[in-house]
């Protein structure tokens, strides 16, 4: 495929770990107390936000060196998912005033995971362009 096509994959591996990582940080720096929360609220244990750092720590982590890219990015998409489903359900058909989907952040976060998962890390990678489950 190309030294392009490698460079692409780790562009896309490296937005979506650094930005989502972010995320992971900012909960670990505030705590989890708030997700903890809302699993509650939901009838769900509590014990389950902790997975919150997998999905935001862990795998961002794997996506930015390339290692176990594959599974890393279904990790992230799952935890798009949930939180879409936990937090933002009602602004699923929403628009801002500026006419942008409401979740576009959260639909980036999402699709790019799929598209990495669909893709593999590329030979810029830890695990390499054949690695196992990169």
């Amino acid at each position: 495929m190309g030294i392009t096509s490698d460079l692409g994959k780790l562009v896309l591996r490296l937005t979506l770990g650094v930005l989502m990582l972010l995320h992971g940080v900012g909960k670990i720096s505030s705590g989890i107390g708030g997700i903890l929360g809302q699993m509650t609220t939901m009838g769900l244990p509590p014990v389950l936000g902790y997975l919150v750092y997998v999905g935001e720590v862990l795998a961002p982590l794997l996506l930015i060196v390339g290692l176990w890219t594959r599974p890393a990015a279904l990790l992230v998409a799952i935890n798009m998912v949930v939180a879409v489903l936990l937090v933002h359900t009602t602004q699923l058909g929403e628009l801002t005033k500026n006419g942008g989907w409401a979740l576009e952040l959260q639909g980036f976060y999402l699709f790019t995971a799929v598209a990495i998962a669909l893709l593999g890390a590329g030979r810029f990678s830890v695990g390499g362009e054949g690695g196992k489950l990169n």
